[in-house]
């Protein structure tokens, strides 16, 4: 919907008004959008310079420019901005030329975030409603009186009635803090977006070979020979990606294989674009499978050495011949042939997938498909090969890793007595005390600690609030709720939300932006809106896609009113009597914790993923040498950083003194383990029925053992009689932990970890992927039927599970699916990114450059379909959904989408069912663009492993409004 609005602006030189406009001072952002009709889409098209950006600012006195390095904060690529600051005040941008990631380029997100940070739509000063308006009130009397009232439910209901809400846009440090208030808050009700976008992917890797994160990276795709791209779209959401893509497409030959239901902006750049029915993952992997196995086109050997269970998987593809994969995909089985004779004549090939695979109600089944592919064709440790998996927010991976999630501590400890005794001894805490925050939960004569049980995913806090409350496992309804950094229209189920949102005794958002969090409900009362600022008023960390770490400097003071997310911590923190304890370690500077000393705190413990190693001094020496580092290898060639790998993807082992210069591609044995070499991890014990599961005859480079092995342990060590070489200091702090029986992930003195890599060991083991996931409700991943489905027939043969009670709620499945909705609603629908905004669109559909290109909410129809309903292209549509929701939207008549499917973006919001909620914000921060959330419609349904919500493949009607 890329229509251009003129607002009756004249048609003479639009490259002069448009130059004049820019430079009236005395213009507002809304007087801009209704007289330029151009903005960077228009500046494009006359060829103006548009990898700088110089915006208009108050006059700064001609004091000098000094020039701040940032990371953008919308997708998960990690580029540098390169700000210019005059007198304190943000003048001017350019994408860093420097950086591995982008190299000079920026897109129309990127290239906007100067507005994002200086945007007058931000919220402005802590607000209050009060007989259902919003009023302007000072911190303290917000942190007094939400800190109050949770206060007074804590102790009617307990500490589990409280969800923390985190977010993605957290550096990794106030990430990390989050999680550790959340502990001492006493709750696991904490989660954040990773849930919704990649926790399949996390679950369903992490099964597979050890970790769960993108293997390779971005640059390493360079040498890739063919690319597999399944459920992304990364020409829209993750545009500078497609540099890296495009090059290996250009340099290579590499073959582009791209797997949608809808015809992107990437399929028209594909070789080979393979058109499936929404849902079917598992059948259209296990299709090309077959044509693998059947012409002996597998790695024998890789399978052999370094794979558990691929026998198993053999037989379960052998079911999915071509005819029976096109009666479920759609997908011939000629162009099936085709695919995996390119993979098969074309290796390394990496596979690369985004929300498209992971957002099912067997999403966890779909991602470890994939990777079961990529382990068939011994794609896996090697360079240009690897999954690589394309996370969303720009610290999505980081908040990931430090743990804002509801079934772990940070590091993916878990919640077990271990993991918590951990993480006490890193807090220098009282594990009683500790305990004593938590409730202990009494139910049919029997106790249960909720420390060591998972809490609600964010994809279904909405249960926790409306669901009753005997079915809840945990004591009572969630009464208070904090969206902190989170868009609530990036779910699903929002009439549902909608409701949740007033029955709740405490709404709390926390936001640079009001989000849709201020205006979806009916309150008068009983809401606080608290203004955080953006990432570029704050130094820190953020992780990008391939596990690097980047450091940011702060750019700009915070503006306005607005408090950094971490002082907002503390703040509670004092308000709940813990600050001494949580911050004993970490100096406070007014009431603004360091940043640097978080991240100390967080290398002192993350050792099960190397996170141990990126010391805040060792990540800026990197950002202040990015040119030192190779384009492709990511690896620095001379130099102060001279052998490290760019921003020391994790994991980075052992400490910051021992220089690992980090793991640019997971489980590559063709590198010693000291200069970021690899193996399987060996996570899931040594034998499964009397076969091992440990790597067969293979290691990497240099390894002193020469087969596969266990995890290290203090015991290990010393059957080895490696124990000698610890130091004292070493060998005391692990005689502190558990002596012998102290692992590689308990060790806070790194000794265990050093000396394994002396020797040229990995830490983690030496072990075969698993192809079969035996602890998973299927073990080996197999095709089930969407929820609402059109494809009654596919029912009988591929139903989908029983309904069941997991992560404290209850969970339907065949209980929906066993009712035809087809009738009724005839259309498949899904839903994905546009290039102009971001996640929920907040900031981005209130930033001006963004909102002149994309101003309308839309659905793209097929026009077979759009036919049949009487539907004109640009004409405005009723769009219902099963379950009772319905919004106004634009028909965008096209054969990007398929007979019988249709698409719509997610990130708009501020409308709903036809009407608009503009009024409803606080004065000046409405949003410049509004419109109706798709997730308005899109229906119940969620992951069997990880509540991820189904967002991919519902059902819909439309007619003419």
């Amino acid at each position: 919907m890329l229509r251009k609005k003129t607002n009756g602006v004249a048609k003479g030189s639009r490259a002069g008004s448009l130059l004049s406009s820019l430079s009236a001072k005395t213009m507002d952002r809304r007087q801009f959008l209704t007289t330029s009709g151009v903005a960077v889409g228009g500046m494009a098209a006359l060829s103006l310079p548009t990898t700088r950006v110089k915006a208009a600012a108050p006059e700064t006195g001609g004091g000098k420019v000094v020039h701040k390095k940032s990371v953008c904060t919308h997708c998960s690529v990690g580029c540098t901005v390169e700000a210019e600051v005059q007198n304190g005040v943000w003048t001017g941008q350019e994408p860093g030329w420097d950086s591995p990631f982008n190299m000079g380029a920026h897109c129309a997100k990127g290239a906007a975030v100067r507005e994002h940070a200086h945007n007058e739509r931000r919220l402005k000063h802590p607000m209050k409603m009060v007989d259902g308006q919003w009023q302007k009130i000072s911190w303290d009397q917000a942190i007094n009186e939400i800190g109050d009232k949770m206060l007074q439910i804590r102790d009617e209901s307990g500490p589990d009635s409280v969800y923390w809400l985190g977010s993605a846009k957290f550096n990794n440090e106030q990430a990390y803090l989050y999680r550790k208030f959340a502990a001492y808050w006493g709750t696991n009700n904490v989660d954040h977006q990773a849930r919704i976008c990649h926790s399949t992917t996390v679950a369903g890797v992490a099964n597979t070979w050890g970790y769960g994160a993108m293997t390779n990276s971005y640059n390493d795709i360079h040498k890739s020979k063919a690319i597999f791209l399944i459920g992304g779209n990364p020409a829209e959401a993750h545009p500078v990606s497609l540099l890296h893509i495009l090059k290996a497409k250009e340099e290579n030959n590499a073959p582009l294989i791209v797997c949608d239901p809808r015809f992107t902006r990437t399929a028209a750049h594909a070789d080979e674009f393979v058109r499936l029915r929404p849902g079917s993952d598992v059948a259209l992997t296990w299709g090309i499978l077959w044509h693998i196995f059947e012409n002996g086109w597998e790695d024998e050997e890789f399978i052999r050495t370094r794979v558990y269970g691929m026998d198993e998987i053999r037989e379960e593809v052998a079911r999915w011949n071509p005819e029976e994969v096109e009666r479920v995909t759609g997908v011939p089985g000629k162009q099936l042939e085709r695919v995996a004779r390119t993979l098969a004549n074309n290796r390394p090939g990496t596979v690369i997938w985004c929300m498209g695979g992971t957002q099912h109600t067997n999403g966890n089944n779909n991602t470890r498909a994939y990777c079961i592919l990529q382990l068939a064709l011994g794609n896996m440790g090697v360079a240009g090969g690897g999954t690589n998996i394309f996370r969303g927010h720009d610290n999505v991976q980081g908040a990931t890793d430090l743990g804002v999630l509801a079934d772990t501590l940070p590091g993916y400890y878990g919640l077990t007595a271990g993991a918590w005794g951990h993480w006490a001894r890193v807090w220098e805490e009282d594990p009683e005390w500790l305990k004593g925050r938590f409730a202990i939960w009494d139910k049919n004569g029997k106790s249960r600690a909720m420390m060591n049980e998972k809490g609600i995913p964010v994809s279904r806090w909405i249960d926790g609030v409306l669901e009753a409350k005997e079915n809840l496992e945990q004591p009572d309804n969630t009464r208070a709720m904090v969206l902190w950094g989170h868009a609530p229209n990036s779910q699903t189920r929002m009439l549902e939300m909608k409701e949740a949102m007033e029955k709740l005794d405490l709404l709390v958002v926390v936001d640079p932006f009001p989000t849709v969090s201020a205006v979806l409900h009916d309150r008068k009362d009983g809401a606080y809106l608290l203004p955080t600022t953006t990432q570029f008023e704050t130094s820190g960390s953020v992780t990008a896609s391939n596990r690097s770490l980047q450091w940011r400097e702060k750019v700009v003071e915070p503006l306005f009113d607005s408090k950094v997310d971490h002082e907002i911590m503390k703040l509670f923190a004092d308000k709940f009597g813990f600050t001494d304890r949580m911050f004993r370690n970490i100096a406070i500077d007014g009431d603004e914790p360091s940043i640097e000393d978080i991240t100390r705190e967080f290398n002192r413990g993350m050792w099960t993923i190397g996170y141990t190693g990126q010391s805040p001094e060792r990540l800026k020496k990197h950002m202040a040498n990015q040119h030192h580092f190779d384009k492709t290898t990511l690896r620095a060639n001379g130099g102060p950083c001279d052998g490290d790998i760019y921003g020391m993807p994790w994991p980075c082992w052992g400490t910051p003194e021992m220089n690992h210069p980090g793991t640019p591609n997971l489980y590559d044995m063709s590198l010693p383990v000291s200069k970021g070499g690899l193996t399987f991890r060996a996570r899931f014990g040594v034998e499964r029925d009397g076969e091992s599961l440990l790597a067969d005859g293979v290691y990497s480079k240099n390894s002193e053992i020469k087969d596969g092995y266990p995890e290290f342990t203090m015991q290990m060590l010393m059957d080895l009689g490696w124990d000698t070489d610890l130091t004292a200091e070493e060998r005391a702090t692990i005689d502190g932990v558990a002596g012998a029986n102290t692992n590689w992930k308990t060790d806070l003195s790194g000794g265990i970890q050093r000396v394994a890599i002396k020797h040229e060991c990995a830490p983690f083991g030496n072990a075969k992927a698993r192809a079969i996931v035996w602890n998973f409700p299927d073990p080996i991943p197999i095709h089930r039927e969407p929820l609402y489905t059109t494809r009654r027939d596919l029912v009988k043969d591929y139903p989908t599970y029983a309904d069941k009670t997991f992560w404290r709620v209850p969970t339907l499945y065949e209980s929906i699916q066993k009712n035809d909705f087809s009738k009724d609603f005839p259309i498949i629908l899904t839903s994905g990114r546009l290039v102009e905004y971001e996640g929920g669109g907040d900031e981005t559909r209130s930033n001006p450059w963004l909102a002149e290109l994309q101003q309308e909410m839309f659905i793209e129809v097929n026009p077979r379909d759009a036919n049949n309903l009487n539907i004109r292209d640009g004409n405005d549509v009723w769009v219902s959904g099963p379950e009772g929701g319905r919004i106004k939207v634009k028909a965008m008549v096209t054969e990007r989408v398929g007979e019988g499917v249709a698409f719509m973006p997610f990130h708009f919001g501020g409308h709903l069912e036809g009407k608009s909620l503009r009024d409803k914000y606080p004065k000046g921060s409405d949003p410049y663009v509004l419109g109706e959330s798709t997730n308005v419609v899109q229906t119940y349904g969620y992951d069997s492993v990880t509540q991820m919500q189904e967002t991919k493949a519902t059902l819909c009607s439309i007619m003419p409004a």
